[in-house]
């Protein structure tokens, strides 16, 4: 039995590729997710104007890695304290934002949004946004495993 975990961390090629080193991962989509076009394309979400952030939906095994530890590696992989924005990337499709699908993933994400909150200190404030998770419009094939298809890529990061 597996689960889906969906997170937006900048560019989905770099967030793709470290998910999928994750032990107990069983695969990783690169998509849209968060905004109100149906089926959006990859130069859609680029304008800004779909509300659509470059997302993963992440299909784990729970018996071998927990939601929390998937929320560790979200917090590992990117700067969250940047809003819209990560790195050279800039726009509302590179937010961070944690979808989640349940009651549990939500209280988890909280939690460790809260507790990542506090290790940062006074005068950093954390820019990921928790959501409901709505329809998830998976990218166009040359985004899947971007990294695998194009080794040695220096455009963002992993």
């Amino acid at each position: 039995m597996t689960d889906i975990a969906t997170f937006a961390a900048g560019c989905f090629w770099g967030v793709e590729a470290s998910f999928r080193r994750v032990p107990g991962v069983v695969d990783v989509r690169a998509g849209y997710a968060g905004g109100s076009t149906a089926n959006p394309t990859y130069e859609q979400v680029c304008t800004g104007n779909t509300g659509h952030a470059e997302a993963v939906r992440v299909t784990y095994d729970p018996a071998q890695v927990s939601y929390e530890a998937l929320l560790e590696a979200f917090w590992q992989i990117h700067d969250p304290t940047q809003m819209n924005r990560q790195g050279p990337d800039v726009g509302t499709q590179y937010r961070s934002a944690i979808f989640y699908h349940t009651e549990a993933q939500r209280l988890a994400a909280e939690a460790s949004k809260a507790a990542h909150a506090e290790a940062l200190g006074a005068g950093r404030e954390i820019a990921t946004v928790i959501v409901p998770a709505g329809p998830f419009y998976e990218a166009e094939e040359y985004h899947q495993r971007y990294f695998e298809k194009h080794p040695g890529s220096a455009a963002c990061h992993v």
